[in-house]
C-alpha cells in the first residue's frame, strides 16, 4: 500500500476504536450460547460493566499498537505488532457486540483513553524496540491478570461473555510471548507499578462511565 493508503487505514482503525463499528475477522466466541439465559437485571448490569472495562482495554490496545508500530525500527517487529493489533480488533468488536446484547454502551471517555494510550505507546516506541516490546509484554501480562479476574467475577450463567473473555485471555498470552520472543526487555519495577496504578484508574472509571 502507498503511504496515503496506510494513513487512511490507520485513521479508519482509530475512528472505529473510538466511536464503534469495529469489524472482527473471527467469529464471536460463545455465539452459540443463549443471550441472557438466567441473568437478572443486576447481573446484566454487572456483566456490562466488566465488558465495558474490557472494551476500553481494547481501545487502549489499538492506540498502543498503532503508535508503537509507527516508530518501530524493525520491519519484523512492525509486522508482529500489526498482527497482534488485528487480533485485538477482533476483541474490540466482540466486546462492543456483547455490550449491545447486554443493553449497555461503550465508555463515554473512549477518546481520552485512546489519546492517552497513543501518547504512551509513542513514548515507549521512541525509547527503542526492546523497551517498546517490553512494554507490550508487561501490558499483556497485566491484561491477562485482569481477564482472569473477570472470569471469576462474571456470572456463571453469562456464558457468552465468559467465552469472549477466555479467548481474549488466550490471545493476550500469545501476544505477550511474541513480544518477549522478539527481544522485549523486562521493565523496571517502578514502571510496572505505575502501569498498574494507571490500569486501576481506568478499570474503576470504565466500569461506570
Amino acid at each position: 500500500m502507498s503511504p496515503i493508503d496506510r494513513l487512511i487505514l490507520e485513521f479508519d482503525t482509530a475512528l472505529r476504536s473510538i466511536v464503534g463499528g469495529a469489524n472482527a475477522q473471527r467469529p464471536t466466541p460463545g455465539s452459540d450460547f443463549a443471550n441472557h439465559s438466567g441473568l437478572d437485571a443486576a447481573e446484566r448490569k454487572h456483566a456490562a460493566g466488566l465488558m465495558r472495562i474490557n472494551h476500553v482495554g481494547e481501545v487502549c490496545a489499538q492506540a498502543l499498537y498503532q503508535s508503537q508500530k509507527l516508530v518501530a525500527r524493525n520491519s519484523d517487529i512492525q509486522e508482529m505488532l500489526d498482527h497482534s493489533g488485528r487480533e485485538e480488533m477482533d476483541h474490540l468488536a466482540w466486546c462492543e457486540t456483547r455490550l449491545q446484547e447486554l443493553g449497555s454502551h461503550t465508555s463515554y471517555l473512549n477518546p481520552l483513553w485512546y489519546a492517552g494510550s497513543f501518547a504512551i505507546g509513542m513514548a515507549a516506541g521512541l525509547a527503542g524496540d526492546k523497551w517498546s516490546l517490553g512494554f507490550v509484554a508487561e501490558t499483556e501480562k497485566q491484561v491477562e491478570n485482569h481477564l482472569e479476574s473477570h472470569l471469576e467475577k462474571l456470572p456463571q450463567e453469562d456464558q457468552r461473555s465468559r467465552a469472549i473473555v477466555d479467548q481474549m485471555r488466550i490471545d493476550e498470552i500469545a501476544h505477550g510471548q511474541a513480544a518477549k520472543n522478539a527481544g522485549g526487555a523486562n521493565l523496571p519495577e517502578p514502571v510496572q507499578k505505575i502501569m498498574q496504578a494507571m490500569s486501576k484508574l481506568m478499570t474503576t472509571t470504565a466500569y461506570k462511565i
